[in-house]
């Protein structure tokens, strides 16, 4: 059972703040564009890999990437939310998905990336999603993380140890980053062979 209804959740914030950073729940363009740059700075995109931007709200991390003329082979957004596949589909001229990443098969990719869709799981749904991630990319799955002890019924809060012994557990390399903003971390999970896929 999640913390709270995703659905309702989403669709609130979306009625206040519409189509902008506030409205997939970041306190403002700036911070979303920070996270970005901190994803993409761990993985090379320099050989233009396919992305896959799982959570991927209004498509922003696509149009982050062309304002920045950052080279990437394809990019394909995932997302759970209807009205934000619908919106995002409008936006950017690539292929948007409606899917739950729980559950729903996903599509092989070199990356994938995910900035804060994460934020409202509960510890188990956290887990299932970064082994599913994981396991349908390639390269590396790099995503970011609230900071602190899980206390809060809303937020989903993990330390770094957790996700550091997660990566252990799973026999993977990470590389992680922290104090580019407040009680948020980011970590990049790696895989060593692409096993021939």
């Amino acid at each position: 059972m999640s913390r709270i209804d995703n659905q309702k959740y989403y669709n609130e914030v979306v009625q206040r703040h519409g189509v902008s950073a506030q409205g997939v729940h970041w306190n403002s363009k700036m911070t979303q564009y920070k996270r970005f740059e901190v994803l993409l700075s761990m993985l090379d995109m320099s050989d233009e890999r396919s992305v896959v931007d799982v959570g991927c709200g209004f498509a922003d991390l696509y149009i982050y990437l062309r304002e920045n003329k950052i080279a990437f082979g394809s990019y394909m957004g995932l997302e759970v939310m209807e009205s934000m596949v619908l919106e995002a589909s409008k936006r950017v001229a690539c292929e948007i998905q409606l899917c739950d990443v729980l559950h729903d098969p996903l599509p092989k990719a070199d990356y994938y990336i995910c900035s804060g869709a994460m934020n409202i799981l509960t510890r188990d749904e956290t887990y299932l999603f970064i082994r599913r991630c994981l396991a349908a990319s390639r390269k590396a799955f790099v995503f970011n993380m609230l900071e602190g002890e899980d206390e809060s019924m809303v937020y989903n809060y993990f330390k770094p140890k957790e996700i550091e012994a997660l990566a252990e557990a799973l026999g993977v390399g990470y590389t992680m980053k922290k104090g580019y903003l407040p009680r948020d971390f980011t970590v990049c999970l790696m895989k060593q062979e692409e096993n021939g896929e």
